[in-house]
């Protein structure tokens, strides 16, 4: 099989600990795109943290695609077209507002380049923002404020607390929403079918291609879908179990070149 379009998590897949790409992974992904692969940055990062990224693998010269929002909005990076949009119903962020306060959670969204939260004081808020280098804005009114169209909200709090609310949140919310952990600590809730898998066949649909012609990598929770959906789905070593237990292969860390390893097997037969 010859594989047309390579799919990346960011963080725990392209970049490693320090939120880097190697120059090893950068030269495979090089030659993986002069060999004429679309490279699709998929994350549960809002599009403003993946831009950076994007710009380092010089996706707005060579073409590529971000999806970002875990799925809920894919564009061009060349042209900067919206491939695909969904956001939530307009009464649904009050609502998840007051469930985080009845399950004692934090709460956010975005707005542009700024993280909207009620709470600024918060570990997770600050990680947020670290990673996809965001301002923070604190709201005291967070369901007043937020009446513009929303992709996605974040519950956040401890790992092991959070799986529970999970559980509380799908029970009374899945059949409606999206509703799944990106990283222990961060419980997403985005519009119903929407995943990384579901926009990754829509962005398919509009290039023409297959599943069977797609890898995709990742290592979190919120990236088993897409290891599932692909033609060649592969884990990282640092990637949840039940991730590794739904991929086809499993490369090396995100802190070994992993990425660049499965380019040069799978795409660059070296």
């Amino acid at each position: 099989m010859e594989y047309k379009v390579l799919v990346l998590d960011i963080d725990g897949t392209l970049t490693n600990s320090e939120k880097q790409i190697t120059p090893r992974t950068r030269a495979a992904l090089k030659a993986a795109q002069e060999k004429g692969v679309w490279v699709v940055l998929a994350s549960g990062r809002p599009t403003y943290g993946i831009m950076p990224v994007a710009k380092q693998l010089e996706l707005e010269q060579r073409g590529g695609y971000i999806l970002s929002f875990n799925g809920g909005r894919i564009i061009d990076a060349k042209t900067g077209e919206v491939i695909y949009q969904k956001t939530l119903p307009p009464e649904i962020p009050a609502l998840l507002y007051d469930l985080s306060q009845e399950y004692k959670t934090n709460i956010m969204t975005y707005l542009d380049e700024t993280v909207i939260t009620p709470k600024k004081e918060d570990p997770y808020v600050a990680l947020e923002c670290r990673i996809n280098g965001m301002q923070v804005r604190e709201v005291e009114d967070f369901k007043s404020f937020v009446r513009f169209p929303v992709t996605k909200c974040l519950m956040v709090e401890e790992g092991d607390y959070l799986a529970q609310v999970e559980q509380k949140v799908k029970a009374r919310l899945g059949d409606t929403l999206s509703v799944l952990r990106s990283e222990p600590f961060f419980l997403e809730i985005m519009p119903k079918q929407i995943d990384k898998a579901y926009s990754l066949g829509r962005l398919l649909e509009h290039l023409g291609l297959t599943r069977e012609q797609m890898i995709a990598c990742g290592d979190g929770f919120n990236d088993r879908s897409m290891i599932e959906f692909a033609g060649l789905g592969v884990a990282m070593a640092n990637a949840q179990e039940p991730v590794k237990a739904a991929a086809d292969y499993i490369t090396l860390s995100n802190d070994e070149d992993g990425v660049a390893a499965v380019v040069e097997r799978f795409i660059l037969g070296r």
